[in-house]
C-alpha cells in the first residue's frame, strides 16, 4: 500500500489527506482536534486553527447542523450492520442478534462520528469557507 507524503514546501495539500487527516478547511495544515479520535479522554475541537487562526465555530450553535449528519452516518452504520448480521447469520428470528451486533457497533462509531461530521460540515457544508493556497505555507 502507498502513503501519502506531504512536502511542506508544496503549495497545496490534497483535500482527501487533509479531511481524513481533519486539518483546518483553510490552510489544510493545523490540526481541528487536540488529541486522537480513540483514548481515554473525550476529543476536544481546537476553537480556531493553530496555523491560521481561522474560527472553526462560525457562529453560537454552529455544531448543531453536524448532529443531523453524525445521525445521517449512524443510521447508514445501523444499515450497513444489520445488512451484514444477516449475511453472516442468515438470521432474521432473532432480535437480540440484531441488539448485540447493532448497539455496540454505534458506541464504537460515535468518536468517528463526532469529528467527521464536524469535518464534513466545514470542508464541505459551510458557505463561504474555502481553501487558501497562501495559507497553506
Amino acid at each position: 500500500m502507498k502513503s501519502i507524503k506531504i512536502d511542506n514546501n508544496r503549495s497545496e495539500t490534497p483535500v482527501l489527506y487533509a479531511a481524513l487527516h481533519a486539518k483546518c478547511p483553510r490552510c489544510r495544515r493545523g490540526n481541528m482536534f487536540d488529541g486522537p479520535m480513540y483514548g481515554l479522554k473525550f476529543q476536544k475541537m481546537n476553537v480556531s486553527c493553530p496555523h491560521c487562526g481561522l474560527r472553526f465555530e462560525r457562529e453560537p450553535g454552529y455544531f448543531y447542523v453536524s448532529m443531523f449528519i453524525s445521525y445521517a452516518m449512524s443510521v447508514a452504520e445501523t444499515i450497513a450492520v444489520a445488512v451484514l448480521t444477516y449475511l453472516f447469520t442468515n438470521n432474521l428470528e432473532d432480535p437480540l442478534l440484531y441488539i448485540a451486533t447493532i448497539f455496540p457497533a454505534v458506541f464504537l462509531l460515535s468518536p468517528f462520528n463526532y469529528r467527521y461530521s464536524r469535518v464534513a460540515l466545514l470542508y464541505w457544508l459551510t458557505p463561504g469557507l474555502h481553501y487558501d493556497p497562501e495559507k497553506d505555507k
